[in-house]
This record gives C-alpha cells, sequence and structure tokens, in this order.
C-alpha cells in the first residue's frame, strides 16, 4: 500500500481543497463520527428518501450549477436527473481496524445516487438523515459509490461493498474473504483477495496507531494516509449538524470524517463540491 508522508501537504489554491487534501488518517477513521453496532444497512424508506432528497428542486438546482462550473454545459441547459436508487456507501471501520471483538469490517457513512447532466457528465449526490429528514450534504464527480455497488454486487452476489478511503481501494467482502474491485484494491490484496482475517491484520498494521484517541490523533498529526488525487471545489451549497440515523451512524460528521472532509463540512458549514480522478478496470 502507498503511504503518504506524515506531516500535512501544503495549501493549495482552494482552502477548502486543502482541507480535504491535508486530512489525517484519524478523521478518515471516524475521529468524529458515532461508534457502529452491527450494520445491516438503511431501510428500503431510508433508501427511498434519500433518492427524493438527490431528486428535489434545490438539489437538482445545486447539480445544474454544479454540471456548468467548468463551462462544459449552461446552467440552464444542464438538465441534471437522478438514475436508479440510493445506495448504501460503507467505509473501513476502525472497531475492526481496533481488532474489537465482532466488529463489522465496514460501516455505513452515506447514502449515494446517481446524477447525470444533459452532456452526459456524471455526479454522486451524498445523503444523510438530519432533524428527521435525508438532505444532500455533498456532490461529487463521477458515479463511484454506485459504479462499485453494482461491480461488487456482480462479483460477489449477496456481498458487502466498501471504500478503504486512505488508498481509495474498493472492495467487497462474503463468505470469509475480501475481494478487490478496482486497481487500488488489486494493488492492497492482491488479484485473488485475501481472508477477512488476513485483511484486518493489513489495516491493523497500517492505521491502528492512528485511531482515535491514539497518540497521532492527540498530537494532531495530519495527511497521514489522506484519500488520493482527491480535491474540492468551492462551497455550493449548505448543510447543517446531522443527528443520528435511526438506520444507523449516518451522519454529517460520519460522513464527512470517512471522506477526509471534516474540516470543510462539520467547521464551516458548507457542503463541498470534491473532484476525483478514477482508476478502474
Amino acid at each position: 500500500m502507498t503511504r503518504h508522508p506524515s506531516r500535512p501537504r501544503p495549501l493549495p489554491r482552494h482552502l477548502l481543497r486543502g482541507a480535504l487534501a491535508g486530512a489525517a488518517a484519524t478523521l478518515l477513521l471516524g475521529l468524529a463520527a458515532p461508534s457502529a453496532g452491527a450494520d445491516s444497512g438503511p431501510s428500503d424508506a431510508s433508501r427511498e428518501a434519500a433518492h427524493d432528497a438527490a431528486g428535489a428542486p434545490g438539489a437538482l438546482d445545486t447539480l445544474s450549477r454544479f454540471f456548468a462550473r467548468e463551462g462544459a454545459v449552461s446552467k440552464a441547459a444542464a438538465d441534471p436527473r437522478v438514475q436508479g436508487e440510493a445506495v448504501p456507501v460503507r467505509y473501513l471501520s476502525p472497531d475492526f481496524v481496533a481488532g474489537k471483538k465482532g466488529a463489522e469490517v465496514a460501516r455505513v457513512e452515506f447514502l449515494a445516487s446517481k446524477a447525470v447532466s444533459s452532456d452526459g457528465q456524471e455526479a454522486s449526490l451524498w445523503t444523510v438523515k438530519q432533524g428527521g429528514s435525508w438532505k444532500v450534504v455533498n456532490i461529487a464527480t463521477g458515479d463511484d459509490e454506485t459504479h462499485y455497488a453494482r461491480v461488487g454486487a456482480d462479483k460477489l452476489p449477496g456481498g458487502t461493498v466498501f471504500h478503504e478511503p486512505q488508498i481509495n481501494a474498493w472492495y467487497v467482502q462474503g463468505r470469509g474473504r475480501v475481494l478487490p474491485l478496482d486497481a487500488d484494491a488489486r494493488r492492497a490484496v492482491g488479484r485473488g483477495g485475501v481472508s477477512v482475517t488476513a485483511y484486518q491484520k493489513r489495516v491493523h498494521a497500517a492505521y491502528a496507531d492512528k485511531l482515535p484517541g491514539s497518540s497521532y490523533a492527540r498530537s494532531g498529526e495530519a495527511g497521514g494516509f489522506a484519500p488520493k488525487e482527491r480535491t474540492a471545489e468551492p462551497p455550493a451549497a449548505a448543510a447543517h449538524t446531522a443527528a443520528a440515523s435511526a438506520d444507523g451512524p449516518v451522519t454529517v460528521a460520519s460522513s464527512v470524517a470517512g471522506a477526509g472532509a471534516l474540516l470543510a463540512l462539520g467547521l464551516s458549514g458548507v457542503a463541498v463540491l470534491r473532484r476525483r480522478t478514477r482508476q478502474r478496470g
């Protein structure tokens, strides 16, 4: 796996971009997120509500501005639409990294819906439950979340798809194994994957000394294991502090911690337009 330098990266052009790029592994592993028990996933009602939130007029208006941000299409002509259902997005669990007995490999951080524009651009809308309703808190280019949900279901029906954001790797877990879904994951665990036990040993060796409560976290270090090739654009919409979801730990705090964007979302109180580079195949 690729280990990045332990010091923060310098702030680039946009302040929020720096907040994303310099986020520490302590954020990625849930420093501000509530602890989770067994993850049964969101209910059908929650998934439908999240889908409705992604397709709400306000979200579509923000999407129009998002798709028009570089002049590829005008805001009026963007005509964004949401495709398919909302999918739960799971990130590597800090309890699993720590070796806590019975801990799930990953936990739900947010729900994602795919959106497309009239000129073929794609985006992912991240939704969380706040104040009793589902709201969009982030828009990211591409469709990684829904794409890998489909790839994982095809590769291992009934398996659990999850993301290891520290190295931007996607996996599916089931039948006692962790299988890679992209190039980053294959570099980490090999083309044939590894047992869940072997995977736990790997992530424990990589991240256990950077979990919440560790000396690494207490020292305020940043940039140790940040997501690769992910930057932020200027804010587009307000996001508010979220309450815990009845379906699990799906909150603004946990979703931005998993994305390495706590500084951008949790402290500044704005949603971030995030650009990312994907490696598939």
